[in-house]
């Protein structure tokens, strides 16, 4: 799409009041037009074979056709960047990741007008969800053979597992930050990893409610433990933390450990949970205990905080420009010097693995 060029946005809900309100929110920004709105998918069809939107804005229930059903077949007969606006994914982990898996690049919850800041919120939230949705490489299907075949590829090229370490709180810890893309990605790298781990302490772009549903269907795909983070909660051996949406996420030391601490605030480089504020206080608290990598995602979220870490003595990783979604924070983090490393996505879990080696090893 050229630079120079509005993004064209079809809005599909049953609602008229969620249309109105997407509307009204989208066309406070100079460079996205509304190209037109439907009631549902067989309308937006017609809609489309008139004019191919550059991004859609999809609800999920609605009459004569779900948006699950047609956010499928849209993928399959002609993909477009599409962005699930529904309250149904606030409460459903197997929707969520249904939509995820059938190619949506982003989950938004439906606006409230219920105060001015959330609505404000609210606009920085969608506007930026449509820009990153509109230079977005859309994924293919998600192969279950392409994820046993990375868990195998660490036993092939890593040094056999140090024997005897106690699964419990750690001295080490990951630091990952990701937003658009970053759910699926994510799922890559966690996936992949041994039960036996340093903790890991992530920062995904996600509105709140959504964070505990992602976080509980990983603990159920992964052998790590994976959940939302609570205040206080220990970094663990064996277990990944999720920052919840609409809070942000520190990393604290307390002696030879870390714990976390959730903390309500303004946003920090335009999010909350900001990956920015998790590295930073990795760099302050952990310095070379910590593994910083930041993953696809638009905007430059990251990029200082990664540059924090580096110079605090942390190795530091940026995920490659192809396997990324969207080339945008791992972009900015490498052209400002953050990144020792710049890496693909299907050997990110290696790198947490040497990370935990023994310097003698890796």
């Amino acid at each position: 799409m050229s630079p120079s060029r509005r993004i064209r946005v079809l809005i599909i809900d049953d609602s008229a009041s969620v249309r109105q309100t997407l509307r009204s929110i989208l066309e406070t920004a100079p460079d996205i037009e509304i190209l037109g709105t439907a009631a549902d998918p067989f309308i937006a069809a017609r809609r489309i074979q008139e004019e191919v939107p550059d991004v859609i804005l999809l609800d999920l229930e609605m009459p004569r056709m779900d948006g699950l059903t047609f956010l499928r077949k849209l993928m399959e007969q002609k993909p477009i960047p599409v962005i699930i606006c529904s309250t149904l994914t606030e409460t459903g982990s197997r929707m969520l990741f249904d939509v995820l898996e059938a190619g949506a690049v982003d989950v938004l919850p439906k606006p409230r007008i219920d105060t001015r800041q959330f609505l404000l919120e609210s606009s920085v939230r969608f506007c930026d969800a449509v820009r990153a949705a509109a230079r977005a490489k859309l994924r293919a299907p998600r192969s279950a053979t392409r994820l046993v075949e990375a868990k195998l590829s660490a036993d092939a090229v890593l040094p056999p597992p140090v024997l005897g370490r106690r699964v419990g709180e750690t001295q080490r810890v990951v630091c990952l930050g990701a937003s658009t893309g970053g759910t699926e990605a994510l799922r890559d790298v966690l996936e992949a990893l041994p039960a036996d781990r340093p903790g890991l302490v992530i920062v995904q772009h996600m509105p709140e409610r959504f964070t505990a549903a992602f976080a509980k269907r990983l603990d159920g795909l992964c052998a790590i433990a994976v959940k939302e983070a609570e205040d206080g909660d220990p970094v663990l051996r064996g277990q990944a933390l999720i920052a919840p949406g609409g809070r942000h996420l520190l990393l604290q030391r307390q002696g030879d450990h870390y714990r976390v601490a959730v903390k309500d605030g303004p946003l920090v480089s335009r999010h909350r949970p900001s990956v920015d504020v998790l590295f930073r206080s990795a760099a302050q608290g952990a310095g070379a205990n910590a593994l910083g990598i930041l993953m696809t995602g638009m905007g430059d979220d990251g990029a200082n905080g990664l540059l924090e870490m580096r110079r605090s003595g942390s190795p530091t990783v940026a995920q490659d420009e192809e396997s990324c979604v969207v080339f945008g924070m791992p972009k900015e983090a490498i052209d400002r010097g953050a990144a020792a490393k710049i890496l693909p996505l299907h050997r990110l879990h290696l790198e947490i693995q040497r990370f935990d080696l023994p310097s003698s090893v890796r």
